[in-house]
């Protein structure tokens, strides 16, 4: 562990330089912008959470790791706004080069990560498996479902068998994943083997959330879900 403010900058940096490689390839055209938006979408979560770890036992360092999605948040409402001009953004996080596209799902991310490590931190991994959820599921199921998808699901037509397979696979496997890690790190004491059912089960009631034709809102009705399903079945340490 380091100190609580190096780690905040450490933290920072890293998740600066995540999303300028990927703003930096958009801008480029070596990959579109729907799909940077969902490798953004997709690796900022793990990223993120696994660097808790460098944060010590302090009261203040969940509030100090909270900073950096508020703060990355605010940049996006700003660009968005067209109040701060960031092509390189726009070009990474939006379908159609709107800035106002990131208004609705990039920001909504942005902020349930700072309300999710506010609440949860290391107390909890209710808090990382809906982060994850929302990370990797959601974004990989985006990401497969454009490539793969050619079945539509007959509830969703927008929405493919592969993209919410992507889902349940990306959210549960991230879940257990970085799960894993904070167990080795001695966050918590439970054995990973005790939270896999709990947590396919969760993935299978978030993939069933995420697949609703509700444009936009997944980040929100993915994680709320990934929270309350695990204040049931997950230990609260």
């Amino acid at each position: 562990m380091m100190n609580v403010w190096l780690a905040m900058v450490v933290t920072m940096a890293l998740a600066l330089l995540w999303l300028r490689i990927n703003d930096f390839f958009a801008h480029k055209g070596w990959v579109s912008g729907q799909t940077s938006r969902k490798i953004i979408h997709t690796g900022t979560g793990p990223i993120f959470v696994l660097c808790w770890l460098f944060f010590p036992d302090e009261p203040l360092a969940r509030y100090l790791a909270a900073c950096i999605p508020f703060l990355i948040s605010i940049q996006f409402l700003l660009v968005g706004l067209g109040l701060m001009k960031d092509q390189a953004s726009v070009d990474a996080m939006t379908r159609r080069g709107d800035r106002r596209e990131i208004l609705r799902g990039p920001l909504i991310y942005g902020i349930a990560f700072v309300i999710i490590t506010i609440m949860y931190w290391k107390e909890s991994p209710t808090g990382i498996i809906a982060l994850m959820m929302l990370s990797g599921g959601d974004g990989l199921a985006d990401i497969m479902g454009k490539r793969f998808g050619t079945v539509s699901l007959p509830w969703s037509k927008k929405k493919t068998w592969a993209g919410s397979i992507a889902m349940f696979l990306g959210g549960t496997v991230f879940s257990l994943a970085v799960l894993f890690v904070f167990i080795q790190a001695g966050i918590w004491q439970s054995p990973i083997g005790t939270m896999i059912l709990p947590i396919i089960t969760i993935g299978l009631v978030c993939t069933a959330v995420e697949s609703l034709p509700i444009e936009e809102y997944d980040n929100i009705t993915v994680p709320v879900m990934a929270i309350l399903m695990g204040l049931i079945l997950l230990p609260k340490g």
